[in-house]
């Protein structure tokens, strides 16, 4: 006796599904401040390492100046989502502190000389990279459009992400060292890891 069993199947058994890799969360300021490098390190010209940590600090404020909205959040609601992704995280935001932070120096010697365009990209850094890493939109057209965070994120809960949440940004530490190395190796430039040495070495 032969049982013949009828099998249907689904063309959705073969269908392939794309797989999110972006995560629910922000990245943190260590990542943002690697991808800034990447692209300081693109888009320099030249050698010249003097003002070494000048240059550093503008670059780790400028790419994490648009999560400033956090604390504005956390001080005027005590949440850090209730303003997050909003002006802050918008082409015209990173256009208005290109201008600011670009004649900064005509105010303060101490502030380095930089490039109306560099001081862009850096701001526009972060705003990039959060769209493409996470889930959360930004709401990068400002005024026309406007997304901000869901959820709640108190004091404790940013002091703790920034600290102890490094590890989160470890791709993206990885990957922006790779765009300098490999950027340094194809225009023949230095690698700066000798240079930051022997800065600190000189206390400089």
């Amino acid at each position: 006796m032969v049982i013949v069993t009828e099998v249907t199947i689904s063309i959705d058994d073969f269908r392939f599904k794309i797989v999110d890799l972006r995560c629910s969360s922000m990245p943190l300021p260590l990542g943002h401040t690697a991808v800034g490098l990447a692209v300081h390190d693109i888009y320099s010209k030249s050698n010249n390492s003097g003002h070494l940590w000048k240059t550093l600090t503008f670059i780790i404020v400028l790419t994490n100046l648009p999560d400033m909205d956090v604390l504005i959040g956390l001080a005027v609601n005590g949440n850090g989502n209730f303003f997050h992704r909003g002006p802050t995280h918008s082409f015209l935001f990173a256009l208005f502190i290109a201008f600011i932070a670009s004649n900064g120096w005509r105010c303060w010697s101490k502030i380095p000389r930089i490039s109306p365009l560099l001081c862009f990209l850096l701001v526009l850094s972060h705003v990039v990279a959060d769209a493409l890493l996470t889930n959360s939109p930004v709401s990068f057209w400002w005024p026309l459009e406007l997304n901000l965070s869901d959820g709640h994120s108190s004091w404790r809960e940013i002091i703790e992400s920034v600290l102890f949440g490094a590890f989160r940004d470890l791709g993206t530490i990885v990957v922006s060292g790779l765009v300098i190395f490999l950027n340094r190796l194809i225009r023949n430039r230095p690698i700066p890891i000798p240079v930051i040495l022997s800065r600190l070495v000189k206390g400089r």
